[in-house]
């Protein structure tokens, strides 16, 4: 048994002592968490990790604590230390969590391949098993997905709904019921997150959502195909539309629609359910619906372009030689080309394809390189511009290039602020405004504790710029990190870094 599989088992147990000390059963135990059964018997049995969140719920639940240093994970860093060796990019995130999604429209089974272990991706499971679907994991990485023959919506796990980008559900659900409401959606606390893309792109297909106060009022009369053009190049509002526009019969073009990594994963699923779509890969998908499907469907997810990056910067910052395996080329060639430009050093392998047999992999061998600032500013674009998500990781590499970077993060208005958060490093970073950073070179950094902002990617470049700092420092409450990132700790722990996790029973 591995140490992960032990301390899993090892929290179940004590878990289910203090359920039964509490004469509480699994049902009842999992109606006080507002959960299902099902994912207590997982819990108790060690297949399945245990949030923090989860954790704090659990602790209120059994009134006593189950973790020290108040319900917190905190990464201990000795910075300084050389990468080394090979880095593997995982499947992505953000595929997994929509073709979760997408797999609701199929009324037969669908087995995922590639499903990281992530706090994302439990939360999904989560939402999903709250509305009467069954899921398992089989293998290591792959989930069975068998959904009902009656959806139960009123029954949605509202807490969890309110904590993920939540809104994409409402493209498969429409096909389950006329009238039904939905928690507003929640994800990273990056500034306001507008769903104006999801819903007047359900709206050229039949749907009314009336937004209230803590919820949409979502109905139709019903749905027909449309021509939508998608009110701003949104990856999730694509991925909306075209789970809704799968199974209504007929012909729907989605025009304006980002062709990113998420977005195609979710087309070559729907495709494995028999769904034409024409135009993977640009902006104008036509996608031919089918009024039924029930199939038996197995799909493999794509390999995380994001977490491709995450290593590429953590090589430049920490001046190491490390190649980083299975990168899915498309949707990393412009982040190169501007580290080229740069002055990054890297080798590209001959590409070969992922599991899926759809998305181009390379292997790309980064060595230490003198890094200069570029002459314009750095910014994203809706695919094939710089990634939103890849965008932060500049921030570490500009931090240690000669010269002074503008970055410029015109999507979120407060996500640039975090930014900042390296300045407690020792970094030269001025916010010029919400959506503006100004990064001046150093020679170094310098270790320091930082409290993890409620973000993903900004935790994940604080993490980097303290792998490179000199002398120790603490990044406490990493919970953000952990939802994006499997055992990340160890991972590069094992590529030569020194991370202590500081956590107790």
């Amino acid at each position: 048994m591995t140490k992960k599989a032990s301390e899993a088992m090892k929290i179940g147990n004590f878990i289910k002592k203090l359920r039964e000390e509490h004469s509480l059963t699994q049902e009842s135990f999992a109606k006080a968490l507002k959960t299902t059964q099902s994912v207590i018997a997982r819990i108790e049995s060690g297949k399945q990790n245990v949030t923090i969140e989860q954790i704090a719920k659990l602790s209120e639940v059994l009134g006593r604590p189950i973790l020290s240093l108040n319900d917190t994970l905190d990464f201990q860093i000795e910075g300084g230390h050389k990468l080394k060796g090979i880095a593997e990019t995982n499947t992505s995130k953000n595929g997994a969590i929509n073709m979760i999604v997408a797999s609701l429209v199929n009324d037969g089974v669908t087995i995922l391949h590639g499903i990281p272990h992530i706090e994302e991706v439990y939360r999904y499971i989560e939402m999903i098993e709250s509305v009467g679907v069954k899921v398992k994991w089989v293998h290591d990485n792959s989930l069975e997905i068998v959904p009902p023959k009656t959806f139960a919506l009123g029954k949605i796990n509202r807490d969890v709904a309110g904590k993920i980008r939540s809104f994409t559900f409402a493209g498969a659900f429409i096909h389950k019921s006329k009238h039904f409401t939905f928690p507003h959606s929640g994800g990273c606390k990056m500034g306001e997150r507008t769903v104006a893309a999801h819903k007047y792109a359900l709206e050229y297909l039949g749907v009314t959502t009336h937004t209230k106060e803590n919820y949409y009022d979502i109905t139709h009369k019903g749905l027909h195909a449309g021509t939508i053009p998608l009110y701003e190049s949104s990856d999730t509002g694509a991925i909306t539309a075209l789970i809704a526009a799968s199974r209504i019969p007929g012909i729907t073009t989605i025009k304006f629609a980002p062709p990113n990594y998420q977005v195609q994963d979710v087309c070559f699923l729907l495709e494995k359910m028999g769904v034409k779509i024409d135009g993977i890969g640009s902006s104008t998908l036509v996608v031919h619906g089918k009024k039924d499907i029930n199939l038996r469907v197995e799909h493999h997810n794509s390999e995380d372009p994001i977490e491709s990056m995450f290593f590429i910067s953590a090589a430049i910052v920490t001046k190491s030689k490390l190649t980083i395996t299975r990168c899915p080329i498309e949707f990393l060639e412009l982040e190169l080309e501007k580290l080229k430009r740069m002055g990054l050093v890297f080798k590209l392998s001959k590409q070969y394809f992922s599991h899926n047999g759809r998305t181009k992999l390379v292997d790309i061998a980064v060595s230490p390189s003198q890094l200069f600032a570029p002459h314009d500013k750095i910014h994203t674009q809706p695919f094939p511009g710089i990634n939103n998500d890849n965008l932060p990781f500049f921030v570490p590499i500009c931090t240690f290039a000669e010269g002074q970077t503008l970055i410029h993060d015109w999507t979120w208005e407060n996500r640039a602020i975090y930014f900042t958060e390296l300045n407690r490093l020792g970094a030269d970073i001025k916010l010029l405004d919400p959506h503006r950073a100004l990064v001046t070179g150093v020679k170094r950094l310098r270790g320091a504790q930082i409290v993890s902002p409620p973000a993903l990617r900004p935790t994940a470049i604080i993490l980097i710029a303290m792998l490179g700092a000199e002398g120790t420092s603490l990044l406490r409450n990493v919970y953000s990190i952990k939802r994006g990132y499997a055992d990340i700790a160890e991972r590069l722990n094992k590529l030569g870094a020194k991370i202590k996790v500081l956590k107790g029973i």
